[in-house]
């Protein structure tokens, strides 16, 4: 059964590759879902997958590419929506 969570992560995580990252790590982990940058400069993904998944994602979003430097990650709750890919939003 697929679980989900909203992610936002918070530092120095925008041009530096993160979401890109993040894009290869997911489908690796085999979690669909989103990522997208934030106006105030950090990072919100949407993430859908089983939860031993989504757990591992995001203790691999603490540390992100090497160029990034992470300062925080808040999960919140989120519901199922089936998508069928991780895709990054400009």
């Amino acid at each position: 059964m697929n679980t989900a969570v909203v992610v936002r992560v918070e530092g120095r995580v925008q041009a530096v590759g993160y979401r890109f990252w993040a894009q290869m790590e997911a489908e690796k982990l085999g979690i669909t879902g989103w990522i997208r940058n934030e106006p105030d400069g950090a990072v919100v993904a949407h993430l859908e997958g089983p939860s031993s998944a989504i757990r591992d994602m995001v203790r691999a979003m603490w540390k992100g590419p090497r160029w990034c430097h992470v300062t925080d990650v808040t999960l919140s709750e989120a519901e199922v929506e089936g998508y069928m890919r991780f895709a990054t939003e400009y």
